[in-house]
């Protein structure tokens, strides 16, 4: 099982770079070890987004469609709904968010890729994927992979997310069967209004790791984000804000970067010029988005092309223009460049921007560009040291609001009181801002550096003033050995009960007998314990005995639950999963290998070994190849079949940048509905 990671260090408070901090008058916030750390969910999926509710429960997201809910008083993770989602590249299921009058009207709303019509790949045609938009060719080429993302909403009932309830609020149309930046965040402001961040849905990596403005005519315009986030007409590359209608409608409320009625625009439009705005946080108080935005991929500026890769943090206060594809701040343009010729022309001009795109359908002339508070690149930053080095993967989180009234044991302290957080998925860390009344960061303090936050992927406080976070891991497009859904407590007196849970034997056929052991478990404080397992995941306690046993009278897979609860009412649980019946697929790459050398351009040929008790069906396996960079990485192409071959994309965007590399990923899921996957990374060969 993974660790419970519990505080062990101060706090460090960054005190260069940025004025006003290291002020002998500033308390001291309070050491790492008053703080606690809780699993949750030891096992998410691949997670993407959370939610809590009122009552504390947790809902979370899986990107390939699973939408959970952790139940503290049980301690279990219930399954509350699978919304079918197509998944080429990043898509599935995004944002998850609940209403502001959830306790009333049980409205949750998901932001999702709808399965539709796409084309998808054929396994009788191994060395042709027909899932894959072609990269150049006519509109009627590229018609069949025209899409949409899906904002809708579903009543929550109990712990089942009705979907028979959706209302369809709003559609964003994507381009599918091509990569990138799909995410979106959901959430509201004091008003009731509705906030929906929409990436640029553009492929960047034929771009030098520079701006994507590829006008060419037989191109796919999915390589020309001229056509998305600079359009004026067009909802993606932005931060939208509606007020949805009792009926699932929307109006526009005042105050958005276009007036309705305005030719050529979209009325839903908050702020625009974003690349891959992923998170982002409404600060209740006082309405100011908190919003991070994507970087692209170079590592070096180039007179010729323009500026290396930034991450952008802005605390938006306002409608506004941030620029993207043609500048990073008013004093950093991109250079305009003809990807028919491969010539440079001149800078954009960031105070009078112009789109001249053919893929353009909005305004000609943008409004200027705004610049964001805090902007940093791969190198340590002048201005902000605080951020360290690495890769670029701003997250934007919540504002903490305290709340002296509220008698919860675990709620944060006045010191962060209004402080918004900013997360680094790619750095694994949390950083805290303080603000001046322009909303410029005056300082930036490391948040608990003790305590692991692995791939941050969201972050939220509860409504007991607890920090909870959804974690991604290290790895790619699964479910990796890290990933958690976590609460972060204040808990400076007393800490919660650390939970172990082991089971054996883990293999056999019902009737099965399953001796359960809570070895390992203790409480920090040496409180009594008291024990109360659910071998079956019905809501019931089964047995309140620290080493029992249970029959599984019937074969299938379980998630047996162990709640453990102290002398002062602290709880935490743990989860052991259990298939009883017929064994998981074992699958493995004949070829490649791991550490195998190629060159990008190349096509590799694979074959996947799959041993299971029942006939393999090699139509079920699905074999991905993901462009993995620093700790993340994009998928580019899937096919099927136990053998092929698939063409590692040519990527000179990324041709310069160091930890680059190939990764296949092979799944397989047999007629037991029993899930087996591999993975090898191949490595570039030395120029």
């Amino acid at each position: 099982m993974r660790r419970l990671f519990t505080a062990a260090a101060a706090v460090l408070l960054a005190t260069t770079g940025i004025a006003g901090f290291g002020n002998p008058a500033q308390a001291a916030p309070p050491p790492d070890g008053d703080f606690q750390k809780v699993t949750l969910n030891d096992f998410p999926g691949e997670p993407i987004a959370l939610a809590v509710l009122p009552d504390k429960r947790v809902l979370h997201t899986a990107r390939k469609g699973q939408i959970r809910i952790h139940e503290p008083r049980t301690g279990r993770n219930v399954l509350a709904a699978t919304i079918p989602v197509y998944l080429h590249d990043e898509e599935g299921v995004q944002g998850i968010a609940i209403d502001p009058d959830f306790s009333r009207n049980r409205w949750v709303y998901v932001y999702y890729s709808p399965v539709l019509n796409t084309p998808a790949d054929d396994p009788a045609t191994p060395s042709v994927n027909e899932g894959n938009a072609p990269e150049t060719g006519t509109a009627a080429d590229f018609a069949p992979f025209k899409g949409h993302l899906q904002l809708s909403r579903f009543k929550l009932r109990g712990n089942t997310l009705d979907l028979a309830s959706e209302q369809k609020i709003l559609q964003v149309p994507v381009d599918r069967g091509i990569c990138c930046h799909v995410g979106g965040k959901i959430d509201f402001d004091g008003q009731g209004n509705l906030y929906l961040s929409t990436g640029d849905d553009t492929n960047p990596f034929a771009s030098s790791g520079y701006t994507p403005i590829d006008e060419r005519p037989d191109r796919n315009p999915a390589f020309d984000a001229q056509r998305s986030s600079a359009n004026t007409n067009d909802l993606r590359g932005k931060l939208l804000r509606i007020t949805v209608k009792p009926n699932g409608t929307y109006s526009i409320p005042r105050g958005n970067l276009f007036k309705k009625g305005t030719p050529k625009t979209r009325p839903e439009i908050y702020a625009m010029g974003l690349r891959n705005p992923f998170r982002f946080d409404v600060d209740e108080q006082t309405g100011v988005v908190y919003m991070a935005d994507y970087s692209p991929d170079a590592n070096q500026p180039n007179a010729a092309r323009g500026p290396a890769g930034h991450g952008r943090w802005m605390a938006i206060d306002k409608p506004a223009n941030y620029g993207w594809p043609y500048c990073v701040a008013p004093d950093m343009p991109y250079v305009d460049y003809d990807f028919a010729t491969n010539t440079s022309g001149q800078p954009f001009n960031c105070a009078q921007p112009v789109n001249a795109s053919p893929n353009n359908t909005g305004l000609r002339n943008l409004p200027p560009v705004e610049k964001a508070e805090v902007v940093y690149s791969y190198g340590a930053s002048a201005q902000f040291p605080q951020l360290g080095t690495g890769g670029i993967g701003p997250m934007g989180g919540p504002a903490y609001q305290y709340d002296r009234r509220s008698k919860s044991p675990t709620r944060w302290p006045a010191d962060f009181d209004g402080k918004p957080l900013f997360y680094e998925w790619t750095r694994d860390y949390v950083k805290a801002f303080t603000l001046n009344d322009d909303d410029q960061v005056t300082a930036i303090e490391s948040v608990l550096p003790s305590i692991v936050f692995d791939n941050p992927m969201d972050l939220e406080f509860g409504p007991d003033g607890a920090l909870y976070v959804l974690e991604y891991g290290d790895g790619y497009f699964a479910e990796n050995p890290e990933a958690q859904l976590a609460r972060i407590d204040y808990a400076p007196t007393n800490k919660t009960p650390i939970v172990k849970i082991n089971a054996e034997p883990t293999v056999g056929s019902a009737p099965m007998t399953v001796n359960f052991t809570s070895a390992g478990t203790v409480d920090p404080d040496g409180d009594a314990l008291r024990y109360a397992w659910d071998f079956d995941a019905d809501g019931d306690v089964d047995s309140r005995h620290p080493y029992p046993s249970y029959t599984y009278t019937a074969n299938g897979d379980y998630r047996a639950t162990l709640k453990v609860t102290d002398s002062t009412g602290r709880s935490a649980s743990a989860e052991f999963l259990l298939h009883v019946g017929p064994v998981a697929p074992t699958v493995s790459f004949v070829t490649p290998t791991e550490g195998q050398p190629f060159e990008f351009g190349d096509t590799v040929n694979f074959e996947v070994a799959v041993v299971d008790d029942s006939p393999v069906n090699c139509a079920n396996v699905e074999v991905s190849y993901i462009l993995g960079h620093d700790q993340h990485g994009h998928p580019l192409s899937t096919t099927s079949g136990c053998s092929g071959s698939i063409t590692t994309f040519i990527d000179p965007g990324h041709a310069g940048a160091e930890n680059l590399a190939a990764v296949f990923v092979a799944e397989y899921t047999d007629a037991d509905g029993q899930t087996g996957s591999a993975e090898v990374v191949l490595t570039p060969a030395a120029e």
